[in-house]
């Protein structure tokens, strides 16, 4: 039995292909886990737990039937759906984590969070994080109607577009001494992520000793999960018509 990660799915009614290979890696791959971590973005965009897009219930009652099958799921926020809420939750049948958490796997004390947080060179992007995470800005964009919440957060997504496409590649990824100060603040050498879309292995020093910050990749073109068991930590990529049934 293993553990498995995923992350940055962006679902979306856009992109049925990405939508279909999840929903197979959920009624297969998925199934023979001891736990499956989806580590943020698992949606393009989220405005709310009341948004009756049909694709949302259909990857709720997908989620809910891996929990209901004896695997739990478990959820980190991640930039695009942080305001993903309890409600959602419930129907899916995932528990919500906090933004970073240290796990027990097989003997391996194994950070693991989205990863944006971690990439502080990107101040524009921390400022605009820091300002939407406030939870009165929060409650005060669920109270508007549906159709200005839809409005806004295309609005969001153009202007993100934009600014990231005048960045460097550089200013996007991780700060190395973040990644560092986070080891070493939750005493580990493991550290699973996604966010980045850069799928790797990489091998640093921490505490001390050697280390290893894992990252997901996207789901643009293949599926992707980082699988744990006894053995080994490996970064794992499938295309989406390939995942067992």
């Amino acid at each position: 039995m293993a553990t498995l990660f995923i992350a940055d799915l962006h679902l979306c009614t856009e992109e049925p292909a990405i939508t279909a290979g999840f929903l197979r890696f959920l009624a297969g791959t998925a199934r023979e886990a001891d736990a499956l971590y989806i580590l943020g973005d698992l949606f393009e965009a989220w405005i709310g737990d009341d948004d009756p897009n049909p694709l949302h219930r259909q990857v709720a009652v997908a989620l809910k039937s891996l929990s209901d099958s004896g695997v739990p799921c478990y959820f980190i926020h991640g930039n695009r759906d942080f305001l993903l809420g309890k409600r959602f939750a419930r129907e899916s049948g995932m528990i919500l984590l906090p933004e970073e958490l240290v796990l027990d796997l097989y003997g391996r004390r194994v950070l693991i969070m989205h990863g944006d947080t971690l990439c502080t060179d990107d101040a524009g992007y921390q400022a605009f994080r820091a300002k939407v995470h406030q939870p009165w800005l929060q409650r005060l964009f669920l109270a508007l109607p549906l159709f200005i919440r839809h409005k806004v957060a295309a609005k969001m997504r153009a202007d993100s577009k934009a600014a990231n496409s005048s960045k460097s590649l550089t200013i996007m990824d991780v700060n190395p001494q973040a990644v560092s100060q986070a080891l070493e603040r939750h005493s580990v050498q493991w550290l699973i992520h996604g966010h980045t879309h850069r799928p790797a292995v990489h091998e640093l020093a921490a505490n001390g000793e050697p280390a290893f910050r894992c990252v997901l990749g996207a789901w643009h073109s293949e599926g992707s999960m980082i699988y744990v068991d006894h053995d080994r930590v490996e970064l794992v990529s499938f295309p989406f018509n390939e995942v067992n049934n």
